[in-house]
């Protein structure tokens, strides 16, 4: 046995709004989603990469980057480069973009300069319902995002988050043992040894975890 198969929309058929993100983003090529990582979708429209992420252009050239095993509750909106207004000018209004003479004059790079590079959400991260990620942050491996959450900075791997903006509440883990969780990389493993291992990767023995790799 080796588990559900990712490339299902719907994993569940009882569930139906738990929806695999892989198959969504097949298509679509500045995003990435890994094999298992689902999504909530309570609101039934089944477009995440269209209505959940925002303000995400090909001609901007930001990518959004989502690891395996990745947990995204229902409402969680991820905001790309182009929501971004310019700050180094005294108004932040995009005057260029109504044309009609304002776009005379207008220095693109006033405001590429100030994007913020991709969005990266590593392995197995939980982000709670209703919060938000900013554009360019990096999630570390087995981060956990409260609920409502705004995050606007980078997280370590197995931070736990909250507020806003959010901040590490704690770690889920003491730093020698997320060095060593990051060693094993379960989630690389291919699924048949994730399926006889999934005691040692749900419990929180590490050292059952190490003698699997």
């Amino acid at each position: 046995m080796t588990g559900p198969d990712p490339d299902v929309l719907h994993p569940m058929p009882h569930a139906p709004a738990v929806i695999f993100l892989a198959p969504l983003a097949k298509d679509r090529p500045n995003v990435s989603a890994g094999r298992f990582s689902y999504w909530d979708d309570a609101g039934g429209h089944g477009d995440f990469f269209g209505r959940q992420v925002l303000y995400h252009y090909d001609f901007i050239g930001d990518r959004l980057e989502i690891g395996p095993f990745c947990a995204i509750a229902a409402g969680v909106q991820i905001v790309m480069n182009g929501g971004s207004h310019a700050m180094s000018g005294f108004s932040t209004f995009p005057f260029s973009i109504f044309g009609h003479g304002w776009e005379e004059g207008f220095d693109p790079e006033t405001w590429t300069a100030e994007r913020r590079g991709d969005t990266v959400i590593g392995p197995d991260v939980w982000i709670g319902r209703g919060a938000v990620l900013m554009p360019g942050v990096t999630i570390g491996a087995g981060a956990v995002i409260g609920a409502e959450a705004v995050v606007t900075g980078d997280l370590r791997p197995y931070a736990v988050a909250a507020g806003n903006p959010a901040r590490e509440i704690r770690r889920r883990f003491g730093d020698a043992t997320v060095d060593r969780l990051l060693a094993v990389a379960w989630w690389d493993w291919p699924a048949d040894k994730i399926t006889r291992n999934l005691n040692a990767i749900r419990g929180a023995d590490i050292e059952a975890l190490e003698a699997a790799t």
